[in-house]
């Protein structure tokens, strides 16, 4: 029998692109499986440059914590593909994924098709044939064309922030991303619109307005979720919740958090209470986003180090990250430590730069695997062109080992950071799978 990796092998040829941003394919597969995307559960739709994943992760937890069934479909994947996939609270066996990969690879035939548009028809159907209560579906790339956007009645539209990120597909600045993001929005669903540049609100605001969304809540004006003496404080037109503090570390995760109750509040009122949205706050886990690690890792570095892993890899991913690092230097100042490895489709500089005053020194590495991953030569170059002390390592290990902390009175804190690629592998190596 084929396992689930030869099955992805297969639909590689298929398709001569890994990206090819359609909906021709998926509207044509879609009916030969019995159209699942007609048939799922109340559906929240999430698009987004950042937080995308966090803010799911938080929706889930609450939702969960309130006795809900959830289905999730998320991406890319850390370790294994199943990652992806999520039924009614579990991740997809082997059993169901192949049995799945392999309705959608005879119904298709030979006819072209994606990677990611197979995958994403095969998830439809899991969910369409598993009972849950909301089905919370990511985005993978843009909106307007991704194979997920072929929900035509959403629960609600939600869309985190946007900025620079996949130029080559979606525009080369934020207002012509953020309209690929609306692509989501559909009348008469709500619209929940998280805290945003204002050239990219401006757009989204007119999208909105432009399909007849529904009840549109945007970020800093019909809600707002902040730190307050220790506490999670969340506003909207209903009252205010006084809340916990989540599990997710940094300051950005606040306005995640804030994203995913007013949705959850804009979706189930008040079958959703209070005590379950504190619950899931607490209880939330989304791996390699600033995830302390534990395991193998820890073990290899310098004694009394802390190690930190964090997938974030474009302009505003370093900048929420270095603000989240700057919060953890406030609260016990180390030496910062950098292990990075990127990828060439992405903007190294730009991400590198927001660290460029907290850093003692950055070991760059290579991604196993990664066709487009940066050398670590480059990853080096970019990163002393930011204004880092920089040199190459030849793994991980290699990285750890290099770091002297006989120059410090207190052990280094290390972030390993870059890629979720790179976070995938690492966590691997650590032992730390995602469950």
């Amino acid at each position: 029998m084929a396992d689930s990796t030869t099955l992805m092998a297969r639909f590689l040829a298929l398709h001569p692109k890994k990206i090819d941003l359609s909906l021709d394919r998926m509207e044509q597969i879609l009916p030969k499986i019995g159209n699942p995307h007609t048939k799922l559960p109340p559906t929240i739709h999430v698009a987004g440059t950042n937080g995308k994943g966090s803010t799911i992760a938080f929706m889930r937890a609450i939702l969960e914590a309130a006795g809900l069934r959830v289905h999730v479909y998320t991406s890319p994947h850390l370790v294994r593909f199943h990652e992806r996939i999520r039924l009614a609270g579990k991740l997809v066996n082997e059993e169901q994924l192949v049995h799945a990969f392999q309705r959608c690879e005879a119904a298709n035939g030979h006819a072209p098709i994606t990677v990611f548009e197979m995958t994403t028809a095969a998830a439809l159907m899991l969910f369409a044939e598993t009972p849950a209560d909301v089905l919370l579906l990511e985005v993978g790339l843009g909106g307007r064309f991704d194979a997920t956007n072929v929900i035509t009645k959403p629960a609600a539209s939600v869309i985190t922030p946007v900025s620079l990120d996949h130029m080559e597909y979606l525009g080369d600045n934020v207002p012509k991303i953020a309209l690929e993001k609306a692509g989501i929005l559909k009348r008469g669903s709500p619209a929940i619109l998280a805290s945003q540049s204002g050239e990219g609100i401006a757009v989204l605001e007119a999208e909105a307005r432009r399909v007849r969304a529904g009840a549109t809540m945007i970020a800093d004006q019909d809600f707002q979720c902040y730190e307050e003496n220790g506490r999670l404080l969340y506003q909207d037109t209903e009252g205010l919740l006084d809340l916990p503090l989540p599990r997710l570390p940094g300051r950005h995760q606040h306005l995640n958090a804030g994203t995913a109750i007013a949705t959850i509040r804009t979706v189930f009122g008040e079958r959703v209470s209070t005590d379950s949205i504190s619950k899931g706050l607490l209880t939330v886990d989304w791996p390699a986003r600033l995830q302390r690690l534990h395991g193998h890792v820890l073990k290899l570095a310098p004694q009394g180090s802390e190690v930190w892993l964090d997938g974030g890899h474009n302009f505003d991913g370093g900048r929420v990250l270095s603000a989240a690092i700057a919060d953890l230097q406030v609260k016990q100042a180390r030496p910062l430590i950098m292990i990075v490895g990127m990828l060439a489709t992405k903007d190294s500089t730009a991400f590198l730069g927001s660290f460029r005053s907290m850093t003692e020194r950055l070991y760059a590495i290579g991604i196993n695997g990664q066709d487009a991953a940066r050398p670590a030569s480059d990853v080096a170059e970019m990163a002393r062109k930011s204004g880092l002390e920089a040199e190459m390592a030849d793994s991980l290990a290699d990285a750890l080992a290099k770091i002297d902390s006989s120059i410090w009175d207190v052990a280094p804190r290390i972030l390993i950071t870059g890629s979720l690629y790179l976070a995938g592998e690492v966590l691997a190596f650590d032992g730390t799978l995602p469950v």
